[in-house]
């Protein structure tokens, strides 16, 4: 079963709070990261609690363009990325895993919004983030 963790909003996600909640997941979202940071992206990550949803949530962006959200689970952390019907007509182009581009093409709209979700376990799952990643990025 998927268990969302970092759901208190008393406990703010530092490093020492995320290593112990990832646990051995937590070396992939270090180097996860460490790339979306890195000068190849210059992306920025910001820890915020959403009411809402009762969870902390990690918006990625580029100074006023989200690219990505991310949220915490038990063993693993999932993006969701949101695209609508002209920025996602690239999406099957790309060079990521095909149960991604089926999910995202049978998935529901959100309102005006379809999203592609992104669950990451382990360090193989990077690539498929970062492609999709590297495709919103470059979208105007």
């Amino acid at each position: 079963m998927e268990t969302p963790i970092l759901k208190d909003p008393d406990i703010v996600p530092t490093e020492d709070v995320l290593e112990n909640e990832f646990g051995e997941v937590y070396p992939v979202y270090r180097e996860f990261m460490e790339t979306l940071k890195s000068d190849t992206f210059g992306l920025s990550p910001e820890w915020r609690y959403y009411k809402d949803g009762k969870a902390w949530l990690c918006k990625i962006s580029r100074k006023k363009k989200t690219v990505v959200w991310m949220s915490a689970w038990e063993g693993f952390f999932r993006l969701g990325f949101y695209f609508t019907d002209k920025t996602g007509t690239g999406i099957p182009d790309l060079e990521i895993d095909p149960a991604l581009k089926e999910s995202y093409r049978t998935n529901k709209p959100i309102g005006r919004l379809k999203p592609l979700v992104v669950d990451v376990h382990g360090h193989s799952d990077l690539a498929d983030a970062f492609a999709v990643i590297t495709y919103k990025s470059s979208l105007k």
